[in-house]
């Protein structure tokens, strides 16, 4: 029968399960399960899972493009090559701010500037608006240059103005990245400002549907009294915030964590959510 196959017959085809690095402490929060010496024990993946396609979504101004930076720079520096598609911004405004996260996060500029092949959308219509004409370019680039990861900045830059096909663009798009083996990020736009920390307001059911996994960046402004004793912030500072929302391809934890965007422009992971208001809940600060 077409396309039916016992499940064992697909074991030669099944991907390892392992990390790909971000760069971020989002690597520790995705994990396997190994049986040892009569028990099961938790081992950190050490990255999202090897050819998952992950949403990567939340509100503007929440760092989704920082992360995904840091994503194809710890990826480029440890010598794997990145396709990196930019919808939003021209590609001509991505190499100092990639140099300068280099920089901060260590990493060997020289191997990162030959690592990254962008692809830059921005200012040609038939890219943008002809998929088919976007995806042979991808096949061309990642069969030319090798690449093995995948980042575009933002997927919601290909269906503006015409959501209603939205869920056709992201099945296209995550089958493409899946028949050419790709571990990819997809940065999403979230369009409402109701219930921000949700995947389906983040991004859509479009995207969240079809993808391998979502995570939801979020931020919160402190600007009542009930904010600075619930979270100990002063008025007018921002809460930051990421969450695994789901994953089908690896177990993963589901708690909230508080995150920064450093003085260097890096994602630094701080703790959980639960574990902050621990902390500083209650706690007035001035």
């Amino acid at each position: 029968m077409r396309g039916a196959r016992l499940l064992g017959d697909l074991k030669s085809d099944a991907p390892d399960l392992f990390g790909v690095p971000t760069g971020t402490g989002l690597d520790r929060m995705f994990y396997t399960v190994v049986f040892e010496n009569g028990r099961y024990v938790k081992k950190p993946l050490g990255g999202i899972p090897y050819l998952s396609v992950i949403n990567l979504t939340g509100i503007p101004d929440t760092g989704k493009s920082v992360l995904a930076e840091q994503f194809a720079i710890k990826q480029a520096s440890s010598g794997y090559r990145v396709l990196f598609v930019t919808v939003e911004s021209p590609a001509e405004f991505l190499y100092y701010p990639i140099k300068q996260k280099s920089e901060a996060m260590g990493a060997d500029f020289s191997k990162v500037e030959k690592n990254i092949v962008v692809l830059d959308t921005t200012e040609d219509d038939e890219l943008r608006e002809n998929l088919s004409a976007l995806l042979a370019t991808m096949r061309d680039v990642i069969s030319s240059k090798k690449t093995t990861v995948t980042v575009i900045d933002s997927v919601t830059g290909l269906y503006e103005q015409r959501e209603v096909m939205a869920r056709g663009i992201v099945r296209r798009i995550y089958n493409f990245l899946k028949k050419e083996r790709q571990t990819a990020l997809l940065v999403s736009q979230k369009r409402s400002s109701q219930a921000s920390e949700s995947a389906e307001a983040a991004g859509g059911l479009a995207v969240a549907h079809i993808v391998d996994g979502t995570v939801v960046m979020d931020k919160k402004l402190i600007e009542t009294v009930w904010d600075v004793k619930n979270y100990g912030l002063p008025i007018g500072t921002v809460l930051r915030t990421i969450r695994i929302d789901g994953c089908r391809m690896a177990p993963h934890n589901t708690d909230s964590w508080v995150f920064e965007i450093t003085d260097s422009g890096l994602i630094e992971i701080k703790s959980t959510l639960a574990d902050f208001i621990k902390k500083t809940g209650g706690k007035e600060k001035n």
